[in-house]
């Protein structure tokens, strides 16, 4: 089955090679990292992202094993919730089920401050990294969240206060799932702390874990 790492907002698909340099899962060559900015090609909007990403999706004939952090993570359980029946298990890792605004309009001042060239590097503009976040606002699956029935994973670095609550209740409003906190790593756990988190999902990935693998 295939196994797609969704990278965070503000990085790019290389944030995996240390995690999948790691990682013990026996399916080496069917591991996907996508680059989000590609499903951004002509608006800057979450509804865009993740409508280019379900047609991503649809070139798999087999049920997906889905890991995403952050950003990655919301899409990885919005498709979840839309598809539950292609979705072989689910990693969620920093990530939120209902959009903190407050958070979302800080980080946005951030954003406005910050000099294009930053943004460039990351193959967005500051303008479409603005709008996006601004499209996510009203962002909310608390409702949806039970006809997510695969085995799922959720990853908090311990460090990450902003993600901390949203965790825990995910581990208790999602059906068949566990949560794992990553010492020493903060948001970015991929970056952190890659042989800890590689550790922890080769664990869950493993087969007698994976009831519908």
């Amino acid at each position: 089955m295939p196994y797609i790492f969704l990278h965070g907002l503000g990085q790019d698909l290389l944030c995996w090679n240390d995690v999948l340099k790691f990682l013990k899962i026996s399916e080496i060559e069917n591991m996907h990292c996508p680059s989000l900015c590609s499903f951004l090609k002509k608006d800057a909007d979450y509804e865009s992202l993740y409508s280019a990403f379900v047609s991503y999706c649809e070139q798999f004939q087999e049920p997906l094993h889905l890991c995403g952090l952050s950003l990655g993570g919301i899409l990885a359980l919005h498709y979840a919730t839309a598809n539950p029946d292609k979705v072989a298990s689910l990693v969620l890792i920093g990530t939120q089920y209902k959009m903190p605004k407050k958070l979302l309009k800080v980080q946005n001042t951030v954003f406005h401050i910050l000099p294009n060239s930053l943004f460039q590097k990351q193959g967005i503009s500051k303008q479409d990294m603005i709008s996006l976040t601004k499209s996510m606002m009203d962002l909310d699956f608390t409702t949806c969240l039970k006809k997510i029935v695969c085995p799922t994973l959720v990853v908090c670095g311990e460090k990450d206060k902003a993600n901390r609550n949203a965790s825990i209740q995910l581990k208790t409003l999602l059906l068949n799932a566990n949560l794992v906190f990553i010492k020493h790593a903060g948001h970015e756990v991929n970056i952190d702390a890659p042989e800890a988190l590689a550790t922890v999902l080769s664990s869950f990935y493993d087969e007698k874990d994976i009831k519908y693998r």
